[in-house]
């Protein structure tokens, strides 16, 4: 069976989780390609890529946001045209598609099925959490920035049929854990500048930042940012006392899993972020609106508690291939 494996290359969540995707893919003897579009990721994974293209990023702001207007410039509609056009998809017997616009469309416009395996599958499901304020936008862009014909989502709780808990990167699962005194911060949407701002104003505390926006080290007294790669970031996580991230998914779910003390400060305008701290709020994770002097009272208070939250999260990354490549195959 000839498998295209599409994966959506803006931040680093969904190539972190490609790490073990697709060694579980290549065992089953697939003749497999990978496409990644995006240009927003720090991290690379460790397999060839068939094709690497542009796509339709989100531009990451610095107040807490997508920059909008960045977005904007970015997004060729002409260009974005041609790579769906350039994508042989009909030479594929399956398109597994993690968020990614490119195959994504391309399989739409040639009504050919395609696959979801993402996070986004599960968080767009009825079943699963949703913020009080409803996005109509928001959710009109998640249901079609990447449209598919069959979902497989990955969520915080399996909310219900078609939905998994997270998978795990072997990275974070074979990990020596241990706890030491400071605190991950990865918050993509901020400035640098911001972060240290607020985070200078609880002294008594080591953070370490790591920047989507600096991709020099600096040390400050009880602050450290340094530019994102993967092992560093997985060493400075395993180790924490606690991590203070947006909220994403694949960081907030390996801290869960690790047993660390987790806060998250959700994007603003980006509904998908919405709906995970609507979840991570059900699971007992404090959640801040924003990187503010106002919200400075909260993140004392979760820096002095002790609380954590604990989660199951097994690894079963091969039954869910496993049970993907059976339903598609038969549907």
């Amino acid at each position: 069976m000839k498998v295209l494996y599409a994966i959506q290359g803006t931040g680093n969540g969904h190539l972190s989780r490609a790490r073990d995707v697709i060694p579980a893919l290549q065992k089953k003897g697939l003749e497999l390609d990978i496409l990644v579009s995006g240009i927003q990721a720090d991290i690379q994974i460790p397999h060839p890529v068939k094709y690497q293209l542009q796509g339709l990023s989100f531009i990451f702001g610095k107040q807490g946001n997508v920059n909008l207007w960045r977005t904007y410039l970015k997004s060729n509609a002409a260009r974005l045209q041609k790579e769906i056009k350039s994508i042989p998809i009909e030479n594929y017997d399956l398109v597994i598609n993690d968020f990614e616009p490119v195959s994504a469309w391309a399989c739409k416009l040639k009504n050919k099925p395609s696959v979801s395996f993402s996070h986004q599958a599960a968080v767009l499901s009825p079943n699963s959490p949703k913020p009080d304020k409803n996005d109509l936008m928001g959710k009109f862009i998640l249901k079609n920035y990447a449209p598919t014909t069959q979902q497989f989502g990955l969520h915080f709780r399996a909310y219900g049929e078609g939905i998994y808990t997270p998978i795990i990167r072997k990275d974070i699962r074979t990990a020596e854990t241990k706890e030491g005194d400071h605190y991950t911060v990865y918050l993509p949407s901020y400035s640098d500048g911001r972060i240290l701002k607020i985070l200078s104003e609880v002294p008594d505390i080591k953070w370490e930042v790591f920047s989507k926006h600096n991709k020099v080290e600096f040390f400050g007294k009880n602050i450290s940012i340094r530019p994102i790669t993967n092992e560093a970031f997985v060493h400075s996580m395993v180790t924490s006392k606690g991590v203070l991230c947006g909220a994403g998914f694949e960081t907030p779910a390996e801290a869960l899993y690790l047993g660390k003390k987790l806060m998250v400060i959700p994007m603003k305008g980006q509904y998908e972020q919405q709906c995970n701290s609507a979840a991570l709020k059900e699971l007992g994770v404090p959640v801040i609106k924003s990187l503010k002097n106002k919200h400075l009272d909260k993140l004392r208070k979760w820096v002095d508690s002790e609380e954590r939250i604990v989660v199951n999260y097994p690894d079963i990354t091969e039954q869910i291939i496993d049970q993907l490549l059976e339903e598609a195959v038969l549907g």
